[in-house]
Formats: C-alpha cells, sequence, structure tokens
C-alpha cells in the first residue's frame, strides 16, 4: 500500500510537473505571507526561562527579607566611561573633560527631560563640589574652582574625596589603588526616571554622541546604541567575509560535485524554498521563531542539500543512454522516495525528542526543525523533480545534452567507496569494534568537557583577516575591547541588593558554631579569590552586624562575649539567646541578614560585593568559586547548614548544568524512538526488523565521535553546543538509511549481499559523498568567524556530518555485511515464503 501510494504521487509529479512547478509557486508565495506573520519569540535567550535552584532562593530572599532597594525603583541608571590609556584618568585635566562632558549630556534636552533629581555622579563632581566648598555647586563653578587649583592641589582633593566618600569608591576601577590620585579610569553614572530597567533610548543615544566627542582622555559608554553599533559591524564583517566565502565555497564544490550549473542551480533553489517554508509554516502555526531564526536554516540547508543530490543523482543512474527524461525520473524518484520518507520520519523522531527537554525553547526549535524537515520532504519530491524536468526539456529542446555520469561512479571515487565493501568482506567485525571503541572513548569525553554560560565575540582578529582590501577586511570595533575592560574593572555603582552577590544560609542556624561557619565561608572566598580584598567593608553578614551593633551598644555587647567561647569576637554558643538579643535591640538591621517567623529562626543572610568582575573574580571560575565559598560553610558544620549563593553567574552555571542534563535525557529518547521506530518502519517495508535496528546503531556511534571531535577540539559546553548536541540525532540517522534502504532493494532483486552491498554503497555513497562535502565546505568557512560560537557551531555541524559519512560507508557495510551473513539470509528466505505462492501441480 505505501509503495502504491508513493507510485501514484510520483506519477503525477513526473507527468504534470509544469503544472505541479506552478502549483509550489502559489503555494510558496502563500508561506512568504505565513513569514510575516511569525512571532520572533520572548528576548529571554536559550535558558531564559528555566526555574533552578538558585533562581528560586533569589525569591525565597525577596519575599522572606523583603528586599530593601536602595533607590526609587523608578531609576534607570546608565554608566559612561572615562579611560586615559597610559595616563591618569583623575588627573585635573581628566576631570575638567568628564565636567565638560557632564554639562554637555545634561544640557541636551533629550538626557534633560528624563534627568532624576540624583542628575549625574561622578569622581569630577564630588571633588568639583569639595573644591568649590558647596555641595550644591553648579557644573560652572566646580569648573572653575578646579581650574584655580595646581596639580597637587587637585591630587590631594581626589585622595580625600575617595577615601572619605563611599560614593567615589564606587566609581574608581578595582586596579585603583587606595591612598592615591592615580587610576586609568573611571565611571560616571546618569540616573534617570523611567519604568523600564534601562534608561530611555534617546538619553542614551544622546550620551553615546556626546562620548564620541572626546578622545582624550577617551570617554565612552556600552548601553543600546553602543550595541547597535558592534551588532552592525559585525553583520557587515560576516556579509563581506563570511558570507562570500562560504557561498564561494558551496557553489565551487557542488559544481564540481554535480558538474552542471543548471542542476546546481535547480537545487540551490530547493534549498530557500524549503527554508522559505519552514518559516512560513511557523508564521501559519503561529508557533516563535526563536532559535529557529539561525538554527533552523543551517540544519535545513544541509539535510536539503543531501536531498538534492540524492534526487539528481539517482536521475542519473536511471537514465539511459538513448531514454527520454521522464521514464529515469519516475523510476528514481519512486525507488527514492521511500529513503526520503524514512530520513524524514527519523530525523523528525530525532528532532522531536527535544520535546522531552526542559528548556521551552528548545521544545519549540524542535518543532521548528521539524517543520522544516518536512517541508525539505514534500519540496524536494515534487518541486525539484518537476523543476528538474521542465529545465531539462527545455535545455534538449534546443539541442543541449543533459545526460551526467552519477557521482561515485568516477574514477577516483568508485574505487574508495568499493574499497569500503572490500573492508566490510575481510575485516567486518574488526571495523565494528575500532569502531565501537572509538565512540566509546568518545562518549567517556562527555565528562571531561568545560562547562561555560557563553562566549562572547573575541575581541582578537587575525590581522590577515583586517587587512584584506576594501569591505571584505575584517572592521575592528572597540565596544568588545571596552565590554571586556569593564567587565574586569568595574561593578555596578548601584546601591541595590538586588545587584549584589548574595548567600543564602539554611538549616540549624542557632546550632553552635553556625556563625562561625559562615565567617570561615566568606573568609575562604577571600582566600581563593573569590572576593577581592579592597571589597571587604563592602560585605553584610550576620556577624557584621552583630559586631557592629555590639560595638554600640555594652548590653548586646555582654550578651555576644558570653557566648564566644573561642574570644575572636564571634559567638559559637547559645546563639538563639544572641539572636533574641539582637532582634531586641537593632531589629532592622538583623531582620536583613536574619530570617525569623514565629520566634523560630530560618535562615541567615549575606550581602556580598556587587555583582560584576569588579567585587567578584574575573574569568570562567566565577560562579564555581561562589560555590565553594558555599561548600565551605557547609563543611564547617557537617553539613548542618545548606548555604546558596545567589548571583547571575551561579543561576548561569544551574541553568547550563539543567540543560546538559536534559540533553542527555534527550538523546536517550531519541536514540531509543529512532531504533524502535526504523525496527518498525523496516518490518514493515522490507519485512525486517532487524535490518532497521542496524541501519539505527550507528547513530549511537556519531554521537560519540562528535562528543570525542569537541574534547580535541577543546570546545566547550555551552547554551548553544549543548543544543546542537541534542540535533546530532536528526542529522546522523539520515546517511544510513540511504545505504540500508538501497541495500535492501538491491537484496529484494535478488543480489547477493556483496553485489548488493557494492551497488548501495557506490551508488548511494557518491551522493552522500557530494553532500557531505557540499554541506562540510559551507560550514568550514565559518570557522574563519573570530567569534566562538560561530565556530563552534560550525565545528560541531562539520563533525556531525563527517561522523555521519564515515560512519555510513565504512562502519554500516560491516554491519550489514554481518547482518546478511547471520541474521539476513534467514529473514529473506522466512518472507520469501510467506510471499511466493506454492507451484501449482496439473495433471498431465
Amino acid at each position: 500500500m505505501i509503495r502504491n501510494t508513493i507510485d501514484r504521487c510520483v506519477e503525477t509529479v513526473t507527468a504534470h510537473h509544469h503544472i505541479v512547478v506552478v502549483v509550489m509557486l502559489l503555494v510558496t508565495a502563500g508561506m512568504i505571507v505565513g513569514i510575516t506573520n511569525a512571532e520572533i519569540g520572548d528576548e529571554e535567550g536559550i535558558g531564559g526561562s528555566i526555574e533552578t535552584p538558585v533562581e528560586q532562593r533569589e525569591q525565597y530572599i525577596q519575599e522572606q527579607y523583603g528586599q530593601q532597594q536602595a533607590d526609587d525603583e523608578s531609576l534607570a541608571r546608565a554608566p559612561a566611561y572615562v579611560y586615559a590609556e597610559d595616563g591618569n584618568a583623575l588627573s585635573k585635566d581628566a576631570l575638567l573633560t568628564t565636567l565638560e562632558y557632564q554639562e554637555a549630556i545634561t544640557d541636551d534636552e533629550r538626557v534633560d527631560e528624563s534627568l532624576a533629581d540624583e542628575g549625574v555622579l561622578s569622581v569630577a563632581g564630588l571633588v568639583g563640589e569639595r573644591a568649590a566648598e558647596d555641595p550644591d555647586a553648579t557644573l560652572d563653578e566646580q569648573r572653575a574652582a578646579l581650574e584655580e587649583l595646581d596639580d597637587d592641589e587637585v591630587a590631594a582633593l581626589v585622595e580625600e574625596t575617595i577615601s572619605e566618600d563611599q560614593r567615589a569608591g564606587l566609581l574608581v576601577p578595582d586596579s585603583y589603588e587606595p591612598g592615591t590620585a592615580s587610576a586609568e579610569s573611571h565611571q560616571l553614572i546618569v540616573v534617570f526616571e523611567s519604568d523600564d530597567p534601562e534608561p530611555p533610548s534617546d538619553a542614551q543615544q544622546a550620551l553615546y554622541d556626546a562620548a564620541a566627542d572626546h578622545d582624550d582622555p577617551e570617554i565612552f559608554t556600552l548601553g543600546e546604541h553602543a550595541g547597535e553599533d558592534l551588532a552592525s559591524t559585525n553583520v557587515e564583517n560576516t556579509l563581506f567575509l563570511i558570507v562570500p566565502i562560504v557561498l564561494g565555497l558551496i557553489f565551487v564544490v557542488a559544481a564540481l560535485t554535480y558538474r552542471d550549473p543548471v542542476d546546481v542551480l535547480v537545487g540551490v533553489t530547493g534549498v530557500f524554498v524549503s527554508i522559505i517554508w519552514m518559516f512560513g509554516l511557523l508564521g501559519w502555526a503561529g508557533i516563535p521563531v526563536g532559535a529557529s531564526a539561525v538554527i533552523g536554516p543551517v540544519l535545513i540547508a544541509g539535510l536539503s542539500i543531501d536531498y538534492g543530490f540524492h534526487v539528481f543523482m539517482r536521475y542519473r543512474e536511471q537514465r539511459g543512454p538513448d531514454e527520454p527524461i521522464v521514464p529515469p525520473m519516475r523510476r528514481g524518484v519512486r525507488s527514492l522516495a521511500l529513503a526520503l520518507g524514512l530520513v524524514t520520519i527519523t530525523a523528525s523522531i530525532g528532532f522531536l525528542s527535544n520535546v522531552f527537554n526542559p528548556v521551552p525553547e528548545l521544545r519549540e526549535l524542535a518543532v521548528g526543525i521539524t517543520l522544516g524537515v518536512v517541508a525539505a520532504f514534500i519540496v524536494f519530491v515534487t518541486l525539484v523533480p518537476a523543476l528538474k524536468l521542465s529545465v531539462d526539456r527545455l535545455l534538449e529542446r534546443v539541442g543541449i545534452d543533459r545526460r551526467k555520469e552519477p557521482l561515485g561512479h568516477g574514477a577516483y571515487i568508485e574505487p574508495l567507496l568499493n574499497g569500503t565493501v572490500a573492508l566490510a568482506r575481510r575485516a567486518a567485525p574488526a571495523v565494528i569494534a575500532i569502531a565501537l571503541i572509538t565512540a566509546a572513548a568518545g562518549g567517556v569525553a562527555w565528562t571531561a568537557l568545560d562547562e561555560e554560560a557563553g562566549q562572547g565575540p573575541d575581541g582578537d582578529v587575525a590581522e590577515w583577516k583586517q587587512d584584506l582590501p576594501g569591505p571584505v577586511g575584517w572592521e575592528e570595533n572597540e565596544v568588545i575591547q571596552n565590554q571586556e575592560y569593564v567587565s574586569d574593572e568595574f561593578r555596578t555603582a548601584s546601591d541595590s541588593e538586588g545587584d549584589r552577590v548574595q548567600f543564602l544560609v539554611e538549616g540549624d542556624i542557632a546550632s553552635d558554631g553556625a556563625l562561625t561557619a559562615v565567617d570561615d565561608g566568606i573568609e575562604s572566598g577571600f582566600e581563593t579569590g573569590a572576593f577581592a580584598e579592597q571589597r571587604a567593608d563592602m560585605i553584610q553578614s550576620p556577624v557584621t552586624v552583630i559586631q557592629t551593633v555590639a560595638a554600640e551598644d555594652d548590653e548586646f555587647a555582654e550578651t555576644v562575649a558570653a557566648a564566644d567561647t573561642s574570644g575572636d569576637g564571634i559567638p559559637d554558643s547559645n546563639l538563639e539567646s544572641v539572636y533574641d538579643h539582637l532582634f531586641e535591640v537593632a531589629p532592622e538591621a538583623a531582620t536583613q541578614v536574619i530570617e525569623r517567623t514565629d520566634g523560630e529562626y530560618e535562615s541567615l543572610r549575606v550581602i556580598g560585593p556587587p555583582e560584576g568582575t569588579s567585587g567578584i573574580a574575573p574569568g570562567d571560575d566565577e560562579a564555581d568559586e561562589l560555590f565553594a565559598v558555599a561548600d565551605e560553610m557547609e563543611a564547617e558544620t557537617d553539613d548542618d547548614l545548606t548555604a546558596t549563593p545567589v548571583a547571575g553567574v551561579t543561576e548561569q552555571q544551574q541553568t547550563l548544568e539543567t540543560i546538559t542534563d536534559g540533553i542527555l535525557q534527550v538523546m536517550v529518547v531519541g536514540v531509543a524512538a529512532v531504533f524502535v521506530a526504523l525496527s518498525l518502519i523496516y518490518r514493515r517495508v522490507h519485512d525486517s526488523a532487524t535490518l532497521g535496528a542496524v541501519t539505527a546503531g550507528p547513530i549511537a556511534l556519531v554521537l560519540g565521535f562528535v562528543v570525542g571531535g569537541m574534547a580535541l577540539l577543546d570546545i566547550p559546553l555551552t547554551f548553544l553546543t549543548a543544543l546542537l548536541i541534542s540535533l546530532v540525532i536528526g542529522i546522523g540517522v539520515d546517511y544510513n538509511i540511504h545505504i540500508s534502504d538501497r541495500f535492501a532493494q538491491e537484496l529484494e532483486r535478488g543480489n547477493d549481499s556483496i553485489s548488493a552491498l557494492s551497488t548501495a554503497v557506490t551508488g548511494t555513497g557518491g551522493a552522500l559523498f557530494g553532500s557531505m562535502l557540499t554541506s562540510v565546505a559551507a560550514f568550514a568557512g565559518m570557522l574563519i568567524h573570530p567569534q566562538p560560537d560561530f565556530t563552534h557551531f560550525a565545528w560541531l555541524v562539520v563533525l556531525a556530518l563527517l561522523g555521519a559519512f564515515v560512519t555510513s560507508v565504512i562502519v554500516l557495510p560491516s554491519l550489514l555485511y554481518v547482518w546478511a551473513r547471520h541474521v539476513g539470509s534467514i529473514e529473506l528466505r522466512e518472507a520469501s515464503q510467506i510471499q511466493t505462492p506454492p507451484a501449482e501441480t496439473g495433471d498431465d
């Protein structure tokens, strides 16, 4: 029944190819309309909607401690940075330049109309107020007062201001040496009235424009418009350097493999139509595009290229020397449609296995890519064959011969492909054993992969990329370097507790030694570099609150001393009475760091330095160092306490761990689902469930090869790479089905196993080689992109394609050979006995 349905569909497409082309183009126009209805989706990004234990503890802090905001929630802040390379950004001239910048922005109506009463906070302003001896001095008065002072007098004022005014201390970089009047940079904060977390866009534009007028010292911002400038530069760089290389490689390799420019154009048309259909279907179905906008087209393009190669090569293989164009296309598509259908079904199962992923964005992506896979199948069994027939008929009418030799039957490729068949015949067990050992080693490497929340643009671009002529040369953008510098040197100047690292300690917090454990954990943070030494005075904990109150209240000091058995100033016994007394004499301070509900003490809170690498050690180890501080707090009490570090970096790490755990679940479910599906389908189509199982098995090998390749290439697990690994199942099953389905067809025609294997590998393997080579060339072109996410994306797809190809033409033939010898012969004999009726006997 399945084959009859396929035959009728193929007959319609080939007999009425002109009508099919027109109908498909009309449907494509409808898909374009659907694209206009597509929703981009939320802006949280991948993993943004996952609720982690850290996020839960953050919500708990907000609920139980009533997180205090030092400023009105209707305020938004925009920082600007003053940087004097090889100079002093706190010199008299630099401070005067800063005041000029302040005057320029405050005089701009785009800033003035939403500027809050707090105005602009800067070191220059604070020093200027002291110079003018008037805290309400205008900018003109501040500038005039500074101009009257000599350099030494200004330096003395700078030292005095930073040491005495905590606000000034928040504005200098971490590299600033206390007690000096020199720093290579400082920040100024512009405060706006805004209901949104971000300052008004027009105001940010004004700050960005005014900063461009200063280069000695340099003033820059990192707000919305700096980001837009960076994005614009990256797009231009990619369009002028990466895209031409990728397209050039695709067309060069396609021309070499297709050896026919017309077929290249027809195939590329099918690729673009498939991508249009994917986005159109998403639009009509009301499914947010989200991550499908980037990953979807790439994967669908790779799959479409594969479909196209098989359609064209099977047509070439079927067409005889004097045969017209329609019959061989009909035979070719008829023999191929089932394999393409199997690829579509199993690839869809592989992608749809992500519906079990805990990340909602990945579930939407799975649906989006699956729609693209189905679209590619429809396009390449209808539009592409019909368009190919229409074009070839037109060209042959004007005397152009359209007969071409299929890839895989050439003087160079055919011997190589036949070599894999000979290898299967002579050493199949060895090939299978080596493949299993290699894949297993790769799978073990999963535990050794580094985990990183994400990787931003790389500020270091090779000189040869920048030296290329004209617009092709990679244009550097200072925003990346500025972002890296600010990340290393500055923290938020906001006093909001929500912008600071916090630790929530739960359990028996009144047990002896609980406060000592918390304090020891904090001290370990300074020892390991989790906290910068110069930020020690910014940490607020139950211990610091108790010591502060004890210094001011003699009676409470006696209570603390009575509970301090070690004499270190930290109560380590009878803590409940200490807490009771603290709530009695300083309830406001106590409620900030100790949770009390109905007289019971539930948790402790530590408020650390501001988030950002200024208060926390920079680099990818931030989260690990904060978790280590929490572990130290727990270890000191034999795990009677549970400590959770609440910060952006720790939440990101737990989100990534959730994703990677989900990926493992997805891979197990996906491989199992494909295994079952292929077994059932092959049982229905080829009367052999075991052949389906043999076809599905190598998917696990491809996964092992990809993970092993990641370890060798030092590719970390990020949100993006973890996502792509989960999609490898859909890629890895493709090539295997083409080989095994062709092998089964040849066996059904009565060929022996070696002849069937040779025909399958050389006939189908050639198309697989062309498809793999074209796709690999395209992604290899992306490897010159300086952004790590781009190169890792390219490497993973290349590894998946190479792994799938090697598995299909080297490992799978050995598996099929062993199957044919030990299992297949029995199944085929039984199927033949069932399908072949006994011969009739008559009376002679």
